[in-house]
């Protein structure tokens, strides 16, 4: 008789066959990484039936457990090493954190305090305890692991946010988020020169702007 692990099991299989080999997504490591780790242990309960949907999954306003193919391609386009200092910023429930520390990256999870970090705690313990879990404005990121090979900012912003230039190797670093809104939002890598970020267009795709990095509301007379 097949067990819930079964089932997830083939879920699993069945969204890395469907959703990310045909979107470009080859490397072997992050393939089977997402083959491998239970994405519905990274979700409350009353989430977990979506935990292989090709969506983004709604956690909290604003905050999202990105898309499968949209994180693994972000990942990709990434390249981590194994033995990089990685910060995952604005972590959630920390799966990307856990991704990227079974490809071998030395990983710090950041995440505001509230229930998103309390799962954090939970999935990350039972998945990838060598993870760091750490609390904070997500703004600010996190100043004292730095300097960071790769920042992961999990989720859109309006435009790179200069704080995490600060944080990054100035040789090897790399910053991957999103930014923008609506259709227009991309996905894009960025590094750091004398002049600030330099970033490039990776791929289009839907996301929210997470809500520590929203504008301030104009006063309207």
């Amino acid at each position: 008789m097949a067990t819930n692990d079964d089932f997830m099991s083939d879920a699993l299989k069945r969204m890395v066959d469907s959703q990310l080999r045909p979107n470009k997504v080859t490397d072997p490591r992050i393939l089977d990484g997402m083959r491998r780790l239970r994405r519905d242990q990274f979700l409350p309960a009353s989430l977990q039936a979506l935990a292989c949907a090709d969506q983004n999954v709604t956690l909290a306003p604003g905050r999202v457990l990105l898309q499968p193919m949209i994180l693994a391609r972000l990942l990709q386009a990434a390249e981590p090493l194994p033995g990089e200092k990685v910060l995952v910023a604005a972590a959630g429930t920390g799966y990307a954190a856990a991704l990227l520390a079974s490809i071998g990256c030395h990983v710090t999870a950041l995440e505001e305090a509230g229930p998103l970090a309390d799962l954090a705690k939970t999935a990350v313990a039972a998945n990838a305890p060598d993870v760091t879990l750490v609390t904070g404005p997500l703004p600010a990121f996190w100043a004292a692991g730095a300097p960071y090979d790769l920042i992961l900012l999990e989720g859109a912003v309006p435009s790179l946010p200069t704080a995490a230039a600060a944080q990054l190797n100035r040789q090897t670093g790399r910053l991957m988020t999103i930014v923008g809104t609506g259709p227009s939002a991309q996905a894009v890598r960025a590094q750091p020169t004398v002049a600030g970020l330099s970033s490039r267009a990776i791929f289009d795709c839907i996301c929210p702007i997470l809500p520590a990095f929203a504008p301030a509301p104009a006063f309207a007379f």
